[in-house]
């Protein structure tokens, strides 16, 4: 893909690629530190985390992370990130919410959720879903009701709830921090985008 049209943003870029690589090396190895990256960044953001009251799981900033990563890097490149950081912390590494590992926890559905919402997002980001505040806004609806799709039933058959427990203790008390992530990311997605093209 030439230059040109990277710089125009045209349907089927993402910023990621707009990033530089005179090689094939190269990008591989961009590729690669932009997958370590994102996976580092959701870590990071997953260490915001201020407990629920009667819930299991905690408001945390790894979900926004998880969906701005998705959409930065595209589809593939998404699920390798999200991949990443998974495994990782299966494997003992401490950077789930509040510093937890391991998959036993009640919460690990929403870990599977943002995995899948990153190839979502990004597979969505790439047919010009982040160009526009309506369509970001789009985007970010989309990608929390998959992150939702799987951490709510998955909530409710490690702690043995209702599906009415489940919706109360796993969806309700997040829905307006989402709204601010996703107000954010309708601001700041587009806004890169035009700055990108002037």
């Amino acid at each position: 893909m030439s230059a040109a049209t990277l710089a125009t943003g045209r349907t089927g870029t993402v910023l990621a690629d707009l990033l530089p690589a005179s090689s094939a090396t190269r990008a591989r190895l961009r590729d690669a530190a932009l997958v370590a990256g994102g996976a580092a960044l959701t870590g990071l953001a997953a260490q915001l985390s201020v407990p629920v009251p009667g819930s299991p799981v905690p408001v945390t900033g790894q979900t926004f992370a998880a969906l701005l990563v998705g959409t930065t890097l595209g589809a593939r490149r998404g699920l390798a990130s999200l991949g990443l950081y998974a495994a990782a912390g299966v494997a003992g590494l401490p950077w789930f919410a509040g510093g937890a590992s391991g998959w036993s926890m009640a919460s690990f559905g929403y870990i599977l959720g943002m995995l899948l919402a990153s190839g979502v997002v990004g597979f969505l980001a790439r047919r010009g879903g982040d160009r526009t505040v309506l369509r970001t806004a789009g985007v970010m609806v989309v990608g929390s009701a998959v992150i939702y799709a799987v951490g709510v039933p998955y909530l409710a058959l490690s702690a043995h709830l209702s599906a009415h427990q489940a919706l109360t203790m796993g969806l309700r008390p997040y829905l307006l921090g989402d709204a601010i992530k996703a107000a954010f990311a309708m601001t700041a997605l587009p806004l890169t985008w035009r700055l990108v093209r002037h």
